[in-house]
């Protein structure tokens, strides 16, 4: 078949609202190691760009929004009865605890704001919608962990060189106990929501929490130490908080800043490539780019086909390419793909 005219190049862009869903649900083994698996998301937390499950992006803003609320009004109240055994008791682990418990509350405060934004129809100014409010969101729960750290540190050093009688160690060893379980808890809500709609931020924020589950686990132990007449355990038991608090925030500052800088999972770009490269008409792909909007993905994609290919033909063949690549990348929601004839080495 020939044709007067061939096409330079054929595009085929979408972006997909909040009714274009398509789960791409996967595991991660049994439930088995547990413990160990908790531990290791501590102190070396894994990516998880390819995301649990997809939802449209107005469903998942929701799903974020009242994760933080829920999250906000458990770690206040966690906090609120911390403070008043840190009161009675005079304990500087608690206090590193109580004080790491706050800030982590008080983070759920921008996210909120950086979720509903996320919802706002993108405008003149801003064609990309607002999503990357998530990211700035993230900016702030690093800047909380950083101070939490701080402080706590200075506190617990302060204490060491002037120690101060620990009184209700019982209350401590309690306050301890309900601290870990009320950052536990939050801690898997927020983790959970977070990979189940791509937010990196929700995520690092859920991370944080549960740093403060096992220090606040910590206070126990210190608290231990003095009930057995050494009462230097409260303050080391402070700088270790410290220790952990700094181990989080080290994984926090490199998945936002991954985000700030458009890093993307290798294997996203890996399936996105594969996916096209086996879609009909495609004779090779040139390009794939990926960038995260908030916890939405954005693509641009550049493919050769044959230069016989009408130019209506080359649309088509651009618009099925994008429908297999939303299918193939999980929290993809908009993509532009480019279609090029193969003998045609100019790149537009």
């Amino acid at each position: 078949m020939t044709h007067d005219a061939q096409p330079d190049t054929a595009e085929h862009g979408h972006d997909h609202g909040p009714g274009h869903d398509h789960d791409h649900g996967h595991s991660h083994g049994g439930r088995g190691g547990k413990i160990g698996a908790a531990l290791r998301e501590v102190f070396a937390p894994h990516s998880h760009d390819a995301s649990d499950s997809i939802d449209g992006a107005l469903e998942s803003s929701t799903a974020g929004i009242r994760a933080v609320k829920i999250s906000l009004f458990a770690l206040g109240a966690t906090s609120v009865a911390q403070l008043v055994i840190v009161l009675i008791s005079g304990s500087v682990a608690l206090l590193a605890d109580t004080i790491h418990n706050f800030s982590d509350a008080l983070t759920a405060i921008p996210l909120w704001i950086a979720f509903a934004l996320g919802t706002k129809a993108a405008t003149r100014r801003y064609t990309y919608g607002f999503g990357r409010a998530e990211d700035i969101a993230g900016l702030f729960v690093i800047a909380m962990i950083t101070l939490s750290a701080i402080i706590a540190g200075i506190e617990s050093i302060r204490r060491l060189i002037n120690p101060v009688p620990v009184q209700h160690v019982g209350w401590v060893a309690a306050a301890g106990l309900v601290g870990f379980i009320g950052n536990e808890l939050v801690a898997v809500y927020r983790i959970r929501v977070g990979r189940r709609i791509g937010s990196a931020a929700l995520v690092a924020d859920g991370l944080h929490a549960r740093t403060d589950g096992f220090t606040s686990l910590a206070v126990l132990v210190g608290a231990g130490g003095v009930a057995l007449g050494f009462p230097l355990a409260d303050p080391i038991i402070g700088l270790l908080i410290t220790v952990a608090i700094l181990a989080v925030l080290r994984g926090a500052v490199r998945d936002i800043f991954r985000r700030l800088m458009d890093g993307v999972d290798p294997g996203l770009v890996d399936a996105a490539e594969a996916a096209l490269a086996a879609e009909p008409g495609v004779t090779e792909v040139r390009s794939v780019k990926m960038r995260w909007i908030g916890h939405r993905l954005h693509a641009d994609a550049e493919l050769d086909i044959d230069p016989a290919t009408s130019l209506a033909d080359a649309h088509r063949i651009a618009h099925e390419a994008e429908h297999t690549l939303t299918h193939a990348v999980p929290k993809l929601s908009s993509a532009l793909v480019h279609a090029y004839p193969a003998n045609n080495p100019t790149h537009y």
